[in-house]
């Protein structure tokens, strides 16, 4: 254990976890069920050389996760939203799918969540948010919050990443910054920077869909358990995720076009 002596800075941003602070180069996090394969990972993207990803220095007296602080800035702003800033954050996603690769992809331990029904290949973050990417000098090069992380498919991890960044989203819900944007040529900037297959860029859109649905039925439950996920839900998660569906019909070919 390591005793908390500095000030505590909360630090604020995500949808779900509470309590994150920043205590002098580190980051408090609260333990759940699924931190002991969090810090395994982790520790996997350590020794495996990956640098876009916290490291784990142990547990506090309150019995909360220290990690290391990532310096940098999040959220979306007019440098995070360039084509620039999207192809280089569909490189850091290829490099940590590529650093996970012969860690155990057991399902044991992990926070549940929607899911690809195809065989995983590796651990997706599944949750990487504008609020769980950090720049410095207008690019990408970490990602935070892993608390959702769980072994999936490389395109279910893409799709999920999209679906905020490109965004896949019908444009009354796209934040600002977002609302006028080409989706269909950042899907396919955003994969020839990952280096996406073929095949998998003709069933991107499919999956996209499947996500959806299973999203709208997974944050449904979640919200019958109260907390943020309720929160959430009353503030209007599933009509998005409805609306992202709609839309998401409406201009498939278009989208489909962009990518094969």
């Amino acid at each position: 254990m390591v005793a908390t002596l500095l000030h505590e800075i909360p630090l604020q941003g995500g949808d779900v976890t509470d309590g994150v602070v920043r205590v002098g180069d580190t980051v408090r996090r609260p333990a759940s069920s699924s931190t002991p394969a969090v810090h395994a990972l982790l520790r996997h993207l350590e020794a495996a050389g990956f640098a876009g990803a916290p490291r784990v220095v142990g547990m506090d007296e309150l019995g909360r996760q220290i990690l290391t602080y990532l310096p940098g800035t999040t959220g979306l702003r007019l440098e995070s939203v360039t084509d620039e800033a999207l192809g280089c954050l569909g490189v850091l996603l290829r490099e940590y799918h590529d650093a996970t690769v012969g860690f155990p992809l057991t399902s044991k331990g992990w926070e549940g969540g929607s899911n690809d029904d195809r065989a995983p290949e590796v651990i997706g973050h599944c949750d990487l948010t504008p609020a769980n990417v950090i720049f410095q000098a207008s690019r990408p090069y970490a990602m935070i919050d892993f608390d959702l992380a769980r072994p999936t498919t490389r395109l279910f991890d893409i799709v999920t990443t999209l679906r905020h960044w490109a965004p896949i989203a019908d444009p009354v819900d796209r934040p600002p910054l977002l609302r006028n944007l080409d989706v269909g040529a950042r899907l396919r900037l955003f994969c020839d920077a990952y280096g996406v297959e073929p095949r998998d860029r003709r069933r991107l859109i499919e999956l996209a869909r499947f996500r959806f649905h299973r999203s709208y039925a997974v944050m449904r439950t979640r919200a019958t358990a109260g907390g943020n996920w309720a929160k959430m839900w009353a503030g209007g998660a599933g009509e998005r995720i409805r609306r992202a569906v709609v839309w998401l019909d409406a201009h498939e070919e278009e989208l489909h076009a962009h990518l094969v």
